[in-house]
């Protein structure tokens, strides 16, 4: 993401290109690969259980018509793009910084940060719109690429996100007030490794974001969203998550539908890349907890199954403390601990334990590992 490749669609169809964000690139397919027989989700690249919360529904609290509209491109290239949207008489506008709009996938950082004040709140901690992350963990936990490019990626994302403006007006009381706001104010590199990588980022979220975690108005996504590959997979799982709710489906206008996507493309060829997705998930059952129907010019969103949508973790908002980190490596010297915490997570979800001293249990499994390698 944020390379000025060479695509033909603007919506997520695969192309010909180098490799980004959402692409599925370590399952490279060979001569005579029957494609039709992929899961079309992207490898699980870490394992790491990890659950989050959503801040679109979040995003434009207070202005129903806005909600409706979508702030994140599809575009696996630089979306120079200003869009407009009209409701009556409200009216919005999506704005790109001198690197383009945020991308959905670049929304990735936003979850993160919204799942961590969060945890935060949970535990009765105090919370501030200013987060200082370990980068390592935040490409973990959205199923990133932890390589020096997806450290380069990550930093082109943070650019877009602060780039990225929302202008609109809001009638109230027969009084129209103008606001423009950003998505992040400020995103800044705190440490770095003599191999260029950052280790921490400090990020300064809008108080628009961060007055949605103070009203606790999130809701919580399918640990496999970070596993869709197409960006209008997931822009399809955000509006049947936003709409569908806990009602049996939600029907929308094709066209519609197109517009609150986002799509640039032509009806047509929204069509073709909508019935693809459907085909795709009657066949792999790969969207996570929503079917789609496509009839006619209709489309008709439904919750799955209960026994086709992934269960909660027991673990729901685990957070250990920094410092936890530096004792696990005396614990278990030689060890990656954040491999180690991968374990102990995917070990708690086996188990169904949901450990009242996060920390300390932790630090209980790094002991035994450090003495005994072969433990489970």
């Amino acid at each position: 993401m944020g390379e000025n490749t060479k695509t033909i669609d603007t919506v997520g169809e695969n192309t010909k290109t180098s490799p980004m964000v959402g692409d599925n690139t370590k399952d490279s397919l060979t001569v005579g690969d029957n494609t039709k027989e992929r899961s079309p989700l992207l490898p699980v690249r870490h394992q790491r259980d990890f659950f989050v919360c959503d801040v679109f529904d979040a995003a434009l609290k207070g202005d129903s018509a806005s909600m409706e509209h979508p702030i994140f491109s599809l575009s696996k290239k630089p979306d120079m793009k200003t869009r407009r949207y009209d409701n009556g008489n409200s009216w919005a506008e999506v704005r790109p910084g001198v690197k383009g709009l945020a991308t959905v996938f670049d929304r990735d950082i936003l979850i993160y940060c919204i799942s961590q004040l969060m945890a935060a709140m949970n535990d009765g901690r105090p919370i501030s719109s200013k987060l200082r992350l370990r980068a390592h963990d935040l490409l973990v936990a959205t199923n990133r690429d932890t390589s020096g490019r997806g450290y380069l990626q990550l930093r082109e994302a943070l650019e877009r996100l602060q780039g990225t403006q929302i202008a609109t007006n809001i009638v109230t009381g027969g009084k129209e007030t103008f606001d423009v706001f950003g998505l992040i104010n400020r995103a800044r590199i705190v440490r770095e490794t003599r191999e260029g990588r950052m280790q921490e980022v400090e990020i300064d979220l809008s108080e628009w974001v961060f007055q949605a975690v103070e009203a606790q108005e999130v809701l919580t996504l399918d640990r496999r969203y970070f596993q869709l590959a197409k960006p209008l997979e997931r822009r399809l799982y955000e509006l049947a998550r936003k709409h569908v709710g806990m009602q049996v489906s939600f029907k929308i206008g094709l066209e519609k539908l197109r517009i609150k996507c986002g799509a640039q493309s032509t009806l047509k060829e929204f069509r073709r890349l909508l019935q693809s997705i459907v085909d795709d998930d009657q066949t792999h059952n790969h969207m996570p907890g929503y079917s789609i129907a496509l009839d006619g010019d209709m489309v008709e969103m439904r919750t799955k199954t209960t026994a086709n949508v992934t269960p909660p973790l027991p673990g729901l908002f685990i957070h250990l403390k920094a410092e936890t980190y530096d004792l696990a490596r005396t614990h278990a010297p030689g060890w990656d601990v954040h491999g180690l915490e991968g374990e102990w997570r995917a070990w708690i979800e086996k188990k169904s334990i949901t450990p009242h001293r996060a920390d300390s249990h932790f630090l209980a499994f790094c002991k035994r590992r450090g003495k005994y390698p072969g433990f489970r």
